[in-house]
């Protein structure tokens, strides 16, 4: 998309910077071109390793970082929390070849807002992006039959009872926690004390028969309890 066939919705809005976090060079060309044809985004620096990302980060506290998984150096996924510690407002996405469901659910247990396959087709990536970038979680729509099925050993029911048994609160404290949030923050977010969140984890785990965040995240993903895009 061109400037000219952008829509006009973007044309005055701030723009959505960027960081491109690979160790092959010519993956963040061809992503830095994706998006600089678009009048809404501006690569604002590039990185081959988490630890250059993370002085980026800091310099220029960007709108998202786009992140592979398995570069040289430290963890992609323990470099997501110390982004998020270093700028709050900074969303991650993994764009990445793996596929494999255990990186998934890391990736977003890390904290991450999307998880991406690097053969996303160029428009839906730029869509996804904006969508990442409007508060939205989104996962490659190839992945997410699997991940549900991972995560449930099968493709039975996992789950002893269902979201209407939840009281709002839980419900809220639910979604928070899948979004990436700690039990700190979500103590914060909601004005209460950490032990008050403990027990609503407490009581979500029991009364669902989870035992896992990756179990949770399914769990709000199934019941639409946690709003996940899905790239079109």
């Amino acid at each position: 998309m061109n400037q000219a066939q952008a829509p006009k919705a973007h044309l005055g809005s701030a723009r959505i910077r960027c960081v491109l976090v690979d160790d092959h060079a010519l993956l963040r060309q061809g992503v830095r071109r994706i998006l600089q044809d678009e009048p809404d985004f501006e690569v604002v620096g590039e990185a081959s390793d988490g630890s250059e990302a993370l002085k980026i980060v800091i310099q220029q506290r960007p709108s998202l970082v786009l992140m592979d998984i398995g570069m040289p150096g430290p963890s992609s996924f323990d470099t997501v929390p110390l982004i998020q510690k270093a700028s709050p407002q900074t969303k991650v996405v993994f764009l990445t070849m793996h596929e494999d469901m255990d990186y998934v659910h890391r990736g977003l247990q890390a904290g991450a807002t999307g998880y991406l396959l690097k053969d996303t087709p160029a428009d839906k990536l730029v869509k996804t992006l904006r969508d990442i970038h409007r508060g939205n979680k989104c996962v490659s729509p190839e992945l997410l039959g699997s991940m549900i099925q991972h995560s449930s050993g099968s493709t039975e029911e996992p789950f002893r009872t269902n979201s209407e048994n939840l009281t709002p609160r839980e419900r809220e404290v639910m979604r928070l926690l899948a979004e990436g949030n700690t039990v700190r923050r979500v103590a914060e977010m909601l004005r209460v004390s950490i032990k008050t969140i403990e027990a609503h984890k407490f009581n979500l785990m029991r009364k669902l028969d989870i035992h896992n965040k990756a179990q949770l995240v399914t769990y709000a993903i199934r019941r639409k309890i946690l709003k996940l895009g899905i790239p079109m």
